[in-house]
């Protein structure tokens, strides 16, 4: 069982929203990058989403892309974000870290050897974009075998038909998809997401944390009151590219408090 298994249930017990924060592995570069994630975690994130950089992320806005061609440029690569997670773990063994990026970096290490090492290191679980449930056996066997979670995303556009495959063999949670632009595009509308929250964690059984366009504390609330979770990425990597990780954490801060308090 991974961190983020009593993470969901403490969140669920005490029926509060959590908050999933992004920040992408060597942006710009990995002091800060740990700096970050240790005030992301005390300033009131339940999750931390570490970005792995690639050099073709299509998933990602403008503002993730720039973020991985700049921890690129500074030389981070999956053993270096794995460095990372191991000296977070150094003073933090309670915020589950899940790794999100793309099948490359993962598959020239070897699927096993890059599970084991994640495990080894201390992180939690792999977001990983663009291996479609057909394809990721042999990934996903190797995170489980090594206890590590496997998140897959649905979409608007996830279909009944296709969803239960989408969510079969998930673990740890579900990553909603809000839009059907990338990262940093529209937020979507919330009473579409909410419907759309509930048929996936009916179908999988797993908490649903929603993402994609979220950048203010209002929108946090709106999707903290029918989601188990809300993810931000974007907004984060643009305030530390654009002002500096002090104010980045308290722009992380309010969106945390925002999703926390959505439903008192």
């Amino acid at each position: 069982m991974t961190r983020l298994s009593p993470t969901f249930a403490r969140l669920a017990q005490e029926n509060t929203a959590g908050f999933v924060a992004y920040v992408m592995a060597g942006d710009p570069d990995a002091d800060t990058t740990l700096k970050m994630m240790r005030g992301l975690a005390e300033g009131g994130a339940d999750v931390i989403e570490l970005g792995v950089p690639f050099t073709d992320p299509m998933a990602d806005g403008p503002t993730i892309q720039r973020a991985a061609i700049r921890a690129l440029a500074g030389g981070m690569t999956l053993t270096g974000v794995l460095e990372i997670v191991r000296r977070f773990r150094e003073t933090n063994a309670e915020t589950p870290v899940v790794l999100m990026g793309y099948a490359n970096p993962f598959f020239s290490r070897g699927y096993s050897e890059a599970a084991s090492a994640m495990a080894q290191a201390g992180a939690d679980g792999v977001i990983c974009v663009d291996i479609p449930p057909e394809e990721d056996a042999e990934f996903r066997t190797a995170l489980h075998g090594h206890g590590l979670a496997f998140v897959r995303l649905a979409a608007p556009t996830t279909s009944d038909d296709r969803l239960p495959q989408v969510v079969t063999h998930a673990s740890g949670f579900v990553y909603y998809v809000s839009t059907t632009g990338v990262t940093g595009a529209g937020s979507g509308e919330t009473g579409d997401i909410s419907a759309a929250v509930e048929r996936v964690r009916k179908a999988s059984g797993l908490p649903v944390a929603v993402g994609f366009g979220v950048k203010t504390p209002e929108r946090a609330a709106e999707i903290g009151r029918v989601a188990d979770a809300v993810v931000v990425g974007s907004a984060i990597v643009d305030a530390l590219d654009t002002q500096g990780a002090e104010e980045a954490l308290r722009l992380a801060g309010r969106l945390a408090k925002a999703a926390h308090e959505a439903r008192r």
